[in-house]
């Protein structure tokens, strides 16, 4: 059976809030590049520019738009300022991005007890 590699050039990418590296693909969005390897960051929504969940903001490096990006998500003001979102740009050199949501999860593993006296 022969071996595929993937030849696509790559440059790095990093998420400023968690100090997390990933490697994509020059032509693949940010967010395709994350989820290709299984790491967590860039919160995941739709995948297709609907949703507005994965808005980042570029602090360095630079991309180039693979599709619109819906207004509802990202003025054209955010975009000057450098938001985007991360399923509708792929990197053309090394990014370091900002996730503009919130990287924590909304839902906690169970009720949070509190006091001195816990038994189980």
């Amino acid at each position: 059976m022969a071996m595929l590699f993937d030849t696509r050039p790559k440059v790095s990418v990093s998420v400023a809030q968690t100090g997390e590296s990933y490697v994509c693909a020059t032509t693949e969005s940010l967010l395709a590049g994350m989820l290709r390897l299984g790491r967590k960051g860039i919160p995941v929504g739709c995948v297709n520019g609907g949703c507005g969940v994965c808005k980042v903001r570029i602090v360095e490096g630079a991309v180039q738009p693979l599709g619109p990006v819906s207004r509802a998500h990202v003025s054209l003001a955010e975009e000057a300022d450098g938001y985007t979102l991360a399923c509708r740009v792929a990197p053309t050199e090394a990014v370091r991005l900002e996730v503009a949501g919130r990287l924590c999860k909304p839902f906690s593993s169970g009720p949070r007890r509190t006091g001195a006296a816990q038994t189980e």
